[in-house]
């Protein structure tokens, strides 16, 4: 198979994979670390989109854009983590599921209310307008700048966690919170800081993603769903597992969708083909999810708590 056909597929599976690394990293740390199932994670994700949009509109610059979006994101998550999330660390996981769903549906209806019904696009950079040349092959610039900002966050978040005091915070905070609070640390504080934390890796992926998707109400349930099986396949409360099942899933992901109807066509007739080719892509994640909990139920890279 030509080069030029397998590597612009595969870079648009890193691509993706370090945007769903961006959603995944905050979603494993709250969920993993704070114990919390949070499928109001998406509406962030979402929230940073609209967020980067209305700054663009009305500044008409990107890194304002970018920086609306996180900072946006940042409050909103602190907010909603004082006033709603905090009272359901004690509730049973049915309890968060359910009051995250409202949630989630609560915000799809403010956009709708603020921002109306019809999707809103935010223009690549202008600097990122072109392309970049990789081995005699030409890739959009903005889309290789997507990967390099990812694995930007992804060095920050690993020296974050384990290089840091509030790092190793976190950590102990997640193994015994009683004994970390009789320390003298503030762990009400400390989950809020960090679910802000993951409100703002949410809104980053969404001002990221805004160029090359619509941003539109709902954007964030689809995303959610692939996030979860990240978190699933790299351990739960892991960040280097986020990272590096992200990858995974995102390589997988891309890979199956551009050539697996490709391959059948070589095994079947092309009506079959291309009937069962992008239904059978669209299972491959999650076949691989469920190889993973069948061999190893905690994940390839479960989370380190020393």
């Amino acid at each position: 198979m030509a080069l030029s056909l397998v590597l612009p597929q595969l870079l648009n599976g890193l691509q993706f994979g370090v945007l769903l690394f961006l959603l995944a990293a905050g979603l494993t740390l709250v969920f993993g670390i704070m114990s919390f199932v949070n499928l109001a994670h998406g509406s962030l994700y979402m929230m940073g989109a609209y967020f980067a949009a209305t700054a663009f509109n009305l500044s008409g610059s990107f890194p304002v854009a970018v920086v609306a979006a996180v900072a946006g994101c940042i409050v909103l998550g602190f907010l909603l983590e004082r006033l709603a999330v905090s009272r359901l660390y004690s509730r049973d996981h049915l309890d968060h599921v359910l009051a995250t769903f409202g949630m989630m549906l609560f915000f799809n209806e403010i956009t709708r209310i603020v921002w109306g019904p019809q999707p809103y696009f935010l223009p690549v950079p202008v600097s990122l307008e072109s392309t970049v040349d990789l081995f005699g092959i030409s890739y959009p610039a903005y889309r290789f700048a997507i990967i390099v900002v990812g694995l930007a966050v992804a060095i920050g978040a690993h020296l974050l966690m384990h290089k840091t005091r509030l790092g190793m915070l976190i950590r102990a905070g997640s193994v015994n919170p009683k004994m970390v609070g009789a320390l003298g640390v503030n762990i009400k504080f400390l989950n809020a800081l960090l679910f802000a934390l993951g409100a703002g890796l949410a809104g980053l992926a969404g001002v990221m993603a805004g160029p090359i998707l619509s941003i539109q109400s709902g954007m964030g349930e689809p995303v959610l769903i692939t996030a979860l099986v990240v978190i699933v396949i790299g351990g739960i409360g892991s960040v280097s597992g986020a990272f590096y099942a992200a990858l995974i899933v995102g390589i997988a992901d891309t890979m199956g969708r551009a050539f697996l109807p490709m391959l059948l066509r070589e095994m079947m007739s092309r009506e079959v083909a291309n009937a069962a080719g992008p239904a059978l892509a669209s299972m491959l994640v999650y076949v691989l999810m469920a190889v993973v909990l069948a061999v190893r139920p905690q994940g390839l890279f479960p989370a380190r708590r020393s």
